[in-house]
């Protein structure tokens, strides 16, 4: 990719796009058409009518940049720094967990649990809010709904404060930096109609010899590593449920497809539960453990 050669957006698409393919990235020419869209300001959709463009030299280092930390395993989400969620977008930053589209059922889940809700203010406390995605997207789709989200790296809480500041949810999102709930104010304790998360939940053995070196190898292991059997976090989540929900508030909680139903039969187990019930991801398999507590 010589500075001083023409590129058009369609040679460099093309030529991108197989470069990655060699490198082993398993959407290669997806890849490609972020990373142009990223250095050129253009839609997908802009790129494919302005084939005949020449990138400007700037365009053209940034686009150079971009493919050669791409090709190099770093994923996409940190190469342009953001990515799409439901129905917002989200600045994505190294130190800090890529959301999932997983997580979307998650939100779906808990989306639902708030609807149940005879309060046209709940109340929502999201533990491990990450860049924000949950809270975020609960904010902005459930009209009235006021959300405390925490987290325990810095990291996580500067990237979530910029997307909420950014999507103008200030005054209904308040991110806050503790272990847990910790920080919460105690005079909203036993409040909150929903307890949601999505907590590091894969087994340390599973995350050392399954995960693929682009996920482990550049995302925060404090967000994915649940310990033994991948249930570390939610344990405690569990115990500390009982003191943030308001009598028929939720929990729900999104775990790893080998470890939900152990979670859930830990539910179970514990008193003041009504119900427990597990749902399937986008692939059908067991994501997202919901626990409403008795009214």
């Amino acid at each position: 990719m010589a500075a001083n050669e023409v590129w058009t957006i369609k040679r460099i698409l093309d030529w991108t796009t197989g470069y990655l393919e060699r490198k082993g990235d398993e959407h290669p020419r997806l890849s490609a058409e972020w990373l142009l869209c990223n250095a050129t300001g253009l839609s997908r959709v802009e790129l494919y009518i302005n084939f005949d463009k020449p990138l400007m030299r700037e365009e053209l280092d940034i686009m150079r940049d971009g493919v050669r930390r791409r090709g190099a395993g770093e994923p996409l989400q940190y190469v342009t720094g953001e990515m799409p969620f439901r129905h917002i977008v989200l600045r994505c930053e190294k130190g800090v967990l890529i959301p999932r589209p997983e997580t979307e059922i998650l939100v779906d889940a808990a989306l639902e649990a708030l609807g149940s809700r005879s309060n046209d203010a709940p109340l929502a406390l999201e533990i491990g809010t990450g860049t924000g995605c949950i809270a975020l997207s609960l904010a902005s789709e459930h009209e009235g709904t006021r959300v405390i989200a925490t987290d325990l790296s810095p990291l996580a809480v500067r990237l979530a404060t910029r997307n909420r500041d950014a999507l103008n949810l200030a005054g209904v999102v308040d991110v806050v930096e503790c272990d847990l709930a910790s920080g919460v104010p105690a005079a909203l304790m036993g409040r909150f109609d929903l307890l949601v998360s999505n907590p590091p939940y894969i087994p340390s053995d599973v995350l050392a010899k399954e995960v693929p070196a682009e996920v482990k190898d550049h995302e925060p292991g404090l967000a994915l590593d649940g310990g033994a059997d991948g249930l570390d976090v939610f344990r405690r989540i569990l115990n500390l449920a009982p003191q943030v929900l308001a009598p028929g508030g939720t929990m729900c909680v999104e775990l790893f497809e080998g470890n939900v139903s152990a979670a859930a039969e830990l539910v179970r187990k514990g008193p003041g539960w009504a119900s427990v019930e597990v749902r399937e991801d986008l692939t059908h398999r067991p994501r997202v453990l919901m626990a409403v507590r008795e009214a």
